[in-house]
């Protein structure tokens, strides 16, 4: 008699995209589990696997160019942004954010909290959701987190960063190292915002990523402001127009582009 294939495993569909590095935390510690002892999936995780760098290999894959990428990516999430529901910002009073800025700042020393809060309800300021630019930037912010492409060419030296654009783009994107301000440059990339390729300028303050974009100024004059949750600050400077996106505070956001503007050509 014919002996039955067995069922398939129904934690066999956890492991394209575990090879594929999709998964949270949570479910490549349940999955790396069951693959512990589970013969089946065992075996076709190595097959996945060798699949994979075979793909990899010579002369069977080949890199899109960076625009091109960058033009692909860009369209896709214009596409989801259009076709997403709305989410209104939660709209709150000066004197809320005052409040909640003093509350932060209650193990401070009082003078340092009163002036640390004076600046922040000097620098927040409207939410800039009707702005399509600042959808796009928001958008290539976070699209630069989850696709795990913050970078393209990563270094902390200013030096490596800045020819890297060289014949890429129609311009010379400043790179100013700001380590010593507490803000280490990570690396640089090419992304596509307003229907153009950009430079994009990856620096860090603690655990937070400060995209800086940066293309040639336009007509169209940048305004600080905070859309789902994330800062944005703009501004011009040498015929260039910059936008710095992170979920840091905008204190100091605004102490990034003080630092970067004081350093970088005028």
């Amino acid at each position: 008699m014919t002996r039955q294939p067995d069922p398939p495993c129904e934690e066999s569909a956890l492991l394209h995209p575990l090879v594929d590095g999709e998964l949270d935390a949570a479910d490549i510690l349940r999955c790396e589990a069951h693959i512990a002892r589970c013969p089946a999936c065992t075996g076709e995780l190595e097959q996945l696997h060798a699949l994979r760098a075979a793909l990899a290999g010579g002369g069977v894959a080949w890199r899109a160019p960076d625009d091109l990428r960058a033009r692909i990516v860009a369209s896709l999430a214009q596409e989801e942004a259009r076709t997403a529901p709305a989410k209104p910002a939660p709209r709150h009073g000066w004197l809320s954010r005052l409040r909640e800025a003093v509350q932060g700042w209650a193990m401070v020393p009082s003078g340092l909290a009163l002036a640390a809060s004076l600046a922040l309800a000097v620098v927040i300021t409207r939410p800039v959701e009707g702005d399509d630019i600042a959808k796009q930037l928001v958008a290539g912010h976070v699209r630069s987190l989850l696709a795990s492409h913050l970078t393209d060419v990563q270094t902390s030296d200013q030096h490596t960063v800045k020819p890297w654009f060289l014949g890429k783009i129609d311009f010379a994107p400043p790179v100013v190292d700001l380590a010593e301000q507490s803000f280490p440059l990570v690396g640089g990339r090419l992304d596509y915002i307003d229907n153009r390729v950009v430079a994009a300028l990856i620096y860090k303050r603690h655990n937070h990523v400060i995209n800086l974009f940066l293309w040639p100024s336009g007509s169209h004059v940048p305004k600080p402001g905070a859309i789902e949750g994330y800062n944005i600050l703009g501004w011009q400077q040498a015929g260039l127009t910059f936008w710095a996106v992170s979920d840091l505070n905008a204190v100091e956001l605004k102490e990034f582009q003080d630092d970067f503007a004081e350093r970088s050509p005028r």
